[in-house]
């Protein structure tokens, strides 16, 4: 596939960010378009290889190697490469339904499984994605596609986050009647409020497909709570079959003293606070506000990192960091081998920014919070933390154990938990009587995504637990395909 001496040729280049110090002073998008001839040519590196692993989507490790979705991706890069974009948009569109939300906020680990990755840069693939989908909307290629036929058949689908926007995508293009419930006031789930602005435009992207999917007759009510001020049982008897894809929205908490100090915070509540204060035009006075104050976020992932860039937006006094586990290396160890996700260390976006503002990387490794302290009115003023080495114990678990003297005091009125997620919430489970597994998760097998209750389907992180948009993607395609067939008995939907 591409130039068979692209990758011979051509050096890895990736789309222009604008300067750090510039582009925290707005919530706009901040990549730049890479003009058409560099794209070519990163999409000339695709090398031919034979056996490609970016598209097979496999857990290695415990961690996604390859595109979960199985993206077509030697294919595209060739019609790329020969400029036949419209033609590489439709093998784009075979296996994605929304590729511009995952060529923005996907890890990519289909360039960690690229064959080329071996022993050189792999494949730019997140940015030629990216660029085939949006070079179909300037185009006019994506348009909406109404069934020819309705089949009579109605579904329900609760939350409209990334499994639940696959799910009636493809339901609804199998010709059945699909509404979306979403207790939020915007559809969109994760990718409405979950991830900021910056990372993900919400009018210009996530709305632009929510309005292409309502042309094509999917119907969102919003400010629903199925279980709540919706009757859950009225789904079993309105709908001839369900769609749970709810997310893990359950978070970590830290339960140290100090918890219920004022100022002390979910990470996701203060990401909805804040991307909702943008959409609604409100200023600081309408949301959690880390203007002024010394912030510290607990925990180093995604999340964590956009709590980071929204707290420099916001303007900051200062910014801490705290990450639980050793800082990673700068080039894979010999335990995390190709095609394996590379557990590298990366200046993402967020820590960029920080250290663009205040000198360096804002992560603490190896530290752990232990107390938040606070002052005469109740507010978090200070986390006491310490260092930590990670031991076993009499189970054979790895688990951290305090190094003394290491403990230190900052400054904090503004401590954001950004541990990651324990599960769905339970109360819509519990009242439609679902099954759950030993981590709280709806129980329904993988690639058949049916609960123990006929005609109720799970899709997405409800199901499998926290993971990566491109596996909810992958569930909500799936479990529509099961749903489809469970309704007509046989289904056409890959």
């Amino acid at each position: 596939m591409g130039k068979p001496t692209g990758f011979i040729e051509y050096l890895r280049e990736t789309p222009q960010a604008r300067a750090p110090l510039e582009r925290i002073a707005d919530w706009q998008e901040f990549h730049f378009h890479m003009p058409e001839a560099k794209m070519r040519q990163q999409a000339a590196r695709c090398m031919d290889c034979g056996v490609p692993f970016c598209h097979t989507g496999i857990l290695l490790s415990g961690m996604a190697s390859g595109c979960p979705i199985h993206n077509l991706i030697p294919e595209w890069n060739d019609l790329v490469w020969r400029g036949l974009w419209k033609e590489a948009l439709d093998r784009l569109h075979k296996t994605n339904n929304f590729p511009e939300f995952t060529g923005r906020v996907c890890p990519a680990p289909c360039e960690g499984s690229c064959v080329l990755g071996i022993n050189a840069p792999p494949v730019t693939i997140k940015a030629i994605e990216l660029e085939i989908a949006e070079r179909g909307w300037s185009e006019g290629w994506i348009v909406p596609q109404p069934p020819r036929v309705r089949t009579g058949k109605k579904v329900a689908i609760v939350g409209s986050g990334p499994a639940g926007l696959c799910a009636a995508a493809q339901l609804n293009r199998a010709g059945h009647s699909v509404t979306v419930f979403e207790r939020a006031d915007r559809p969109g789930g994760l990718l409405m409020y979950g991830i900021p602005n910056m990372k993900l435009d919400k009018q210009q992207v996530v709305l632009r497909r929510i309005r292409q999917l309502e042309a094509e007759g999917v119907r969102f009510i919003c400010n629903t709570e199925v279980g709540k001020n919706y009757p859950a049982e009225r789904l079993l008897k309105e709908f001839d079959a369900t769609i749970l894809c709810t997310g893990a929205t359950q978070p970590r908490d830290l339960p140290v003293p100090g918890r219920d100090l004022l100022g002390v915070h979910f990470a996701m509540e203060y990401l909805t606070a804040s991307t909702k204060a943008i959409l609604d035009g409100a200023r600081d006075g309408a949301m959690i506000s880390a203007a002024g104050k010394d912030v510290v976020v607990i925990g180093g992932g995604d999340t964590g990192t956009d709590c980071v860039a929204t707290a420099v937006r916001q303007g900051c006094r200062s910014l801490v960091q705290l990450e639980i586990l050793p800082k990673p290396p700068l080039d894979r160890a010999p335990n995390n081998p190709w095609p394996e996700w590379p557990k590298v260390y990366r200046l993402d976006y967020g820590q960029e920014e920080a250290a663009a503002k205040f000198g360096g990387d804002p992560r603490v490794y190896l530290t752990t919070a232990t107390k938040f302290e606070g002052d005469a009115e109740g507010r978090v003023c200070a986390v006491h933390t310490v260092q930590v080495r990670w031991e076993r114990n009499d189970r054979g678990q790895f688990v951290p154990q305090p190094v003394p003297g290491t403990e230190k005091v900052l400054p904090a009125q503004l401590v954001l938990l950004a541990m990651g997620f324990l599960g769905p919430e339970q109360p819509l489970l519990d009242a439609l009587g679902i099954e759950r597994d030993a981590r709280s998760n709806i129980r329904a097998e993988y690639e058949k995504y049916a609960t123990n209750i006929p005609g109720v389907f799970a899709a997405g992180d409800c199901r499998r637990g926290q993971s990566l948009v491109v596996w909810a993607f992958n569930e909500g395609r799936g479990a529509a395909r099961e749903c489809d067939r469970y309704l007509m008995g046989h289904t056409d939907l890959p």
